[in-house]
């Protein structure tokens, strides 16, 4: 991997930030506003990565939920409600993400988030916990198509003026390896999030780090 990159491109959930019982709380009361078996964290946990529709389809479906057309898009549409509304009570940074990102402002290298949560919440959530560390922000949203697609990362590449290889991709997913790939851009993926270093190793992840301080010592 050439190591003088100038942009370095995150995910948002189970990177920088550890939303997962935030997420529980609203899919779980969505679902039991149509009498649907709510789920545990680790279920929550195996169903996250590839968008909030993705999300409640897959915790609907647990436990044999059956809603129409109708109730799905209410549910989904009450989870989004809940969500923005709820999504600062348990989410927090993991450890030493600020220090590395106020370290990465400090030498010059910009820094972007593309996720899979809807753009609104993702400008919201990047700005209340880390303000001006996060040069671009981008959501799924009508005109960018959820990861692996590469719409998000391709947005961050054309607002900087850089090519992709002057950038690097980093989450904890087999969806962020498959978009990586899907953009021909060098990718490391972390182990300290929603998915572990074995996981990640059986869907084709090259460079696994295990700590924010580790990871900023590589990518100096």
């Amino acid at each position: 991997m050439k190591l003088n990159k100038k942009v370095v491109i995150f995910d948002l959930d189970g990177t920088l930030l550890y939303t997962l019982e935030d997420l529980a709380d609203s899919v779980n009361y969505a679902l039991s506003q149509f009498d649907c078996q709510v789920c545990s964290l680790s279920q929550i946990r195996s169903f996250v990565g590839n968008g909030v529709r993705k999300l409640i389809e897959r915790a609907v479906d647990f436990g044999g939920n059956l809603l129409n057309d109708t109730d799905f898009e209410k549910c989904l549409s009450l989870f989004k409600e809940h969500y923005k509304n709820n999504m600062y009570n348990k989410t927090q940074p993991y450890t030493g993400v600020e220090e590395m990102l106020k370290d990465l402002k400090s030498i010059g290298i910009k820094t972007a988030v593309v996720s899979n949560k809807f753009d609104v919440a993702v400008k919201e959530l990047c700005e209340y916990y880390f303000g001006d560390l996060i040069d671009i922000a981008v959501g799924e949203s009508d005109v960018i198509c959820k990861k692996p697609e590469p719409d998000g990362i391709l947005k961050v590449v054309k607002e900087f003026c850089v090519k992709v290889d002057d950038c690097v991709y980093i989450g904890d997913s087999e969806v962020d390896i498959q978009t990586a790939q899907n953009c021909k851009m060098d990718l490391i993926s972390v182990d300290w999030g929603y998915k572990d270093k074995a996981f990640l190793l059986k869907n084709g992840a090259d460079i696994i780090i295990s700590s924010s301080k580790e990871l900023l010592d590589f990518l100096k």
